[in-house]
C-alpha cells in the first residue's frame, strides 16, 4: 500500500484555496477540501476528482470552535494524520462608507475580519497540530499578503485588512519558534494579487500562478526555511 500524504486546504472551494488544493493534489497528494458551503465544497471535490485528484470534503467554518474541532475529527477517520495543513481562509471586510479608513473606522469591521484572518488560522493550526506531529515531515503554510508588510505597504488602504495580515506573519513567526525543535515547518507567502472574486477578477494573474509559492512551502524539505513570508521572487520585506 502507498502511504499517501493528506493535506488540508481551508478555504479550498475557490480562488487560490482551489489552485492550492489542485497543485497538491497533482504531485499526488490527498487534499481535504475544507469549505464553509457543504454545496461548493462537493462540487470542488468532484471537480478535484474529475481531474484525477483524491480528494474529500471537510466541513469547516475557521470562525466556529465546534466546527474546526469536528473537522480534525473527520481527517483522523479519513486519514489518520495530517502532512500539510494550508490556512488559506481569508476575507477582506466591508469597505463601504469610509469602514476601512483609519480615521473612520468601524471597529465591528475589525473583530469580524480577524475573527477569520489571525482567529480562525490560530484555531485550525492548534486542533491540526497533533494530527500533524504524527506525520513525518509536517508542513504549515499560512497565506499572507504583501499588504500586511510595513516595509511595502502596497494596495488600498484598508485598516482591517492590512494589519490582519502583519498580525497573521507575526503569529506565524511565534509558532516557528515554538516549533524549531520539532518537524513542523510554518511559513507564510503572498500569492501576489491574483484573478479571484477576491479581487473582482481585476488582475492578469491566474490561481494558479498565485497557488505555486503555497504548493512550494508546503513541499520544502526537511532542511528548508522556517519562520519566513515569501513569494515568487523569494523574501518578502516585512
Amino acid at each position: 500500500m502507498i502511504d499517501t500524504k493528506t493535506a488540508l486546504v481551508t478555504g479550498a472551494n475557490k480562488g487560490i484555496g482551489f489552485a492550492i488544493a489542485q497543485g497538491l493534489g497533482a504531485i499526488g497528494y490527498t487534499v481535504a477540501v475544507g469549505a464553509r458551503d457543504d454545496v461548493r465544497g462537493k462540487e470542488a471535490v468532484e471537480r478535484l476528482r474529475a481531474a484525477g485528484v483524491d480528494a474529500f470534503g471537510v466541513a469547516l467554518d475557521v470562525t466556529s470552535d465546534d466546527s474546526v474541532t469536528a473537522a480534525a475529527a473527520t481527517i483522523e477517520q479519513t486519514a489518520g494524520r495530517l502532512d500539510v495543513l494550508v490556512n488559506n481562509t481569508g476575507i477582506a471586510g466591508r469597505t463601504d462608507g469610509g469602514a476601512q479608513d483609519p480615521t473612520t473606522l468601524d471597529l465591528d469591521i475589525v473583530r469580524t475580519v480577524l475573527d477569520t484572518n489571525v482567529f480562525g488560522v490560530i484555531r485550525v493550526t492548534n486542533a491540526m497540530l497533533p494530527l500533524l506531529r504524527r506525520a513525518n515531515s509536517p508542513r504549515i503554510v499560512n497565506i499572507s499578503s504583501s499588504m500586511g508588510s510595513l516595509a511595502l505597504q502596497p494596495g488600498p488602504i484598508l485598516a482591517a485588512y492590512a494589519p490582519s495580515k502583519s498580525m497573521l506573519n507575526s503569529i506565524m513567526t511565534q509558532y516557528a519558534r515554538q516549533l524549531a525543535d520539532t518537524n513542523v515547518i510554518v511559513n507564510a507567502c503572498c500569492p501576489g494579487y491574483v484573478a479571484t472574486d477576491f479581487t473582482g477578477f481585476n488582475s492578469p494573474r491566474t490561481p494558479d500562478q498565485g497557488a505555486a509559492i503555497a504548493v512550494r512551502l508546503a513541499t520544502l524539505p526537511d532542511d528548508g526555511p522556517r519562520g519566513g513570508f515569501f513569494n515568487d521572487e523569494g523574501v518578502v520585506p516585512w
